[in-house]
């Protein structure tokens, strides 16, 4: 690839301002735990709801997206777009809970809400699970992409490209390691800006020219079915024809659509909230701004966001006969390479680095805050070591910033382990299926406890292990193996085992607030909960969920000139949007 002088000064311009970011705010992470690694409690909703956004736009979802179009349609976007449910489940019903517990992390949660040598022990097990495993495997996927975009682009031999995405790492491990949160969030409303920028102008660019033919060449010369936007159901098995329309069995769909997006973790789709998501709203001001922060996230992340791909997409499919279903996510970068003027080249570039970095440098940050808050301050070194605060604080904060190096390094070894970005997430998608229900329940259901999250953490990832490479079972039959045997595990020990001590309970009920499924505890306190009319409540979930996807759809439908159909998506929208402003006046938020 050639790449003039211009579009050089645009990729070093890109990096001395995200380092000079890092730079400036040092001080001002430097402080406490709680600024390196919540931006002091005190973020913007717009800037968290927007950070979270940026994160979720890494190097491997474009590319991501154009292998699903090339193999599915737009169809085969359902793999991620059903999590929305689970994503406003979180918005309406936890965000606020998270904000209101005053932590700071995920993982202190497990000692606020269960108690004893157990709480500790989960504690420890969860950092080495999602501090080191789950975290470098999220990293190492994202490392996967930029693989791809670095050897297409600049056409690295193989075995000098990993030095090349270290270097890219490192400038996000460095103001990261700088400036903590309130750095990383910054730096993210810049990438996203100019990733979005980068991926509509290439959209347009590549829609517009002659080898396509606008948007009437597009649709004229793509197979029939790749339009559509829903999957046809097949009586069994999952495929998905070349550049046509999903076909799934009853059993994927129900895999996809009605159990995944409650039952597995997923960075950034946690059932209950979870990750950076969690993160970003302990960090916000107030417990409605966490609400706002996290519904904004929502609706860029599934609204705005996937059209500008989706476009090039399926542009590629006629620009690139030759892609095959193994190399099909080249096409992205193949369509930056041949159509991105001078200027433009280094933009797009720049974009993708930009997404790139934003979801290394939260990742990083909130690996360390896993290690340095939940297990090196929690086992290791203790507060009351020290002869003052201030000396623990800033102790703590160097070590989070070595972590975060620490971090980084592991995640480039890990990323030598994978070969295709498809091969991880099956990995996290199967190898938690079952966890997320505990997840969700621990905040409304007393009755769980430390052995039922035990459980459920360790059962998954022994079947998953024996579903995959004992008895060689294929998704989606693995998947309900997994969840079903999961499921079954925890609830059993949870009714074998004692309930977590009633003082424990009490203070998790005084401090947040839960509603439905405490009553024994409430009772105890001898006060009425303050609690939230479910049907309502239900009502604005259904009609939060509805709006989003009409949003989706008819942007969708206008871009492809489909008027009438667009203009029912639209109706649906106004009806779902009134829906929600009206349960959202009944119920107690």
């Amino acid at each position: 690839m050639d790449i003039a002088l211009l579009d050089w000064l645009v990729i070093f311009l890109y990096a001395a301002v995200v380092l000079a970011i890092g730079y400036w705010f040092r001080r001002q992470a430097g402080r406490d735990m709680s600024s390196f690694f919540l931006g002091g409690r005190n973020m913007p909703w717009y800037l968290a709801g927007l950070s979270m956004v940026a994160t979720t736009f890494a190097a491997d979802t474009p590319l991501a997206v154009t292998e699903l179009i090339h193999n599915s349609g737009i169809s085969g976007n359902w793999l991620w777009w059903n999590f929305l449910v689970g994503g406003m489940l979180t918005t309406l019903f936890f965000s606020r809970l998270w904000r209101r517990a005053g932590i700071l992390t995920e993982i202190e949660f497990i000692e606020i809400r269960y108690s004893g040598k157990p709480a500790a022990f989960l504690r420890g097990l969860k950092t080495v699970y999602l501090g080191l495993l789950m975290n470098t495997l999220f990293i190492g996927w994202v490392n996967i992409a930029l693989i791809s975009i670095l050897t297409v682009l600049f056409d690295i031999p193989a075995d000098r490209v990993l030095w090349f995405v270290a270097a890219a790492m490192a400038i996000a491990a460095v103001y990261s390691t700088l400036s903590g949160l309130i750095g990383v969030v910054l730096t993210d409303v810049i990438q996203f800006v100019l990733a979005m920028i980068g991926s509509v102008a290439l959209a347009i660019i590549v829609i517009s020219s002659d080898q396509v033919g606008g948007i009437e060449g597009l649709r004229a010369g793509l197979p029939g079915g790749t339009l559509r936007f829903f999957p046809d159901l097949a009586a069994s098995g999952s495929t998905g024809d070349l550049a046509g329309t999903l076909t799934v069995s009853a059993g994927t769909l129900l895999a996809y659509v009605g159990i995944q997006w409650w039952a597995s973790m997923y960075p950034g789709a946690e059932p209950g909230g979870g990750g950076f998501v969690a993160q970003r709203m302990m960090s916000t001001r107030t417990e409605k701004e966490s609400l706002w922060a996290t519904l904004l996230f929502q609706v860029m992340h599934y609204t705005v966001r996937p059209w500008p791909w989706i476009l090039v997409g399926l542009s590629a499919l006629l620009l690139y006969p030759e892609l095959t279903r193994e190399n099909a996510r080249l096409g992205y970068v193949m369509a930056i390479n041949d159509f991105a003027p001078v200027g433009l080249k280094g933009l797009l570039i720049v974009s993708l680095l930009a997404a790139y970095m934003s979801t290394i440098s939260t990742f990083l940050n909130l690996g360390a805050s896993y290690l340095v808050n939940d297990f090196y301050k929690r086992f290791l070194k203790r507060p009351a070591s020290f002869a003052s605060e201030e000396q623990s604080e800033q102790h703590y904060v160097l070590v989070s910033r070595i972590s975060t190096i620490l971090i980084m390094l592991l995640s480039l070894y890990a990323t030598t382990l994978f070969e295709s970005i498809s091969e991880v997430w099956m990995v996290v998608l199967e190898g938690t299926a079952g966890l997320g229900l505990v997840m969700i329940l621990r905040w409304y259901w007393w009755r769980v406890n430390v052995w039922s999250e035990i459980t459920a953490t360790v059962v998954p990832l022994v079947v998953y292990t024996l579903v995959k490479f004992v008895w060689v079972i294929a998704f989606p039959n693995s998947f309900f193996i997994t969840v079903g045997t999961t499921t079954a595990a925890w609830l059993l020990v949870t009714f074998l085992t004692r309930p977590t001590d009633s003082e424990r309970l009490r203070s998790f009920c005084r401090n947040i607030r839960p509603g439905l499924g405490w009553g024994p505890v409430y009772r105890q306190l001898e006060v009425e909960p303050k609690r939230m009319n479910w049907k309502y409540s239900v009502l604005s979930l259904l009609s939060t969920v509805t709006m989003v996807y009409a949003v989706l759809f008819l942007v969708g439908k206008f871009l492809f000139g489909f008027w009438s159909e667009g203009a029912t998506w639209l109706l649906v929208c106004i009806i779902s949007f009134a829906a929600l402003r009206y349960s959202l006046g009944k119920r107690s938020l």
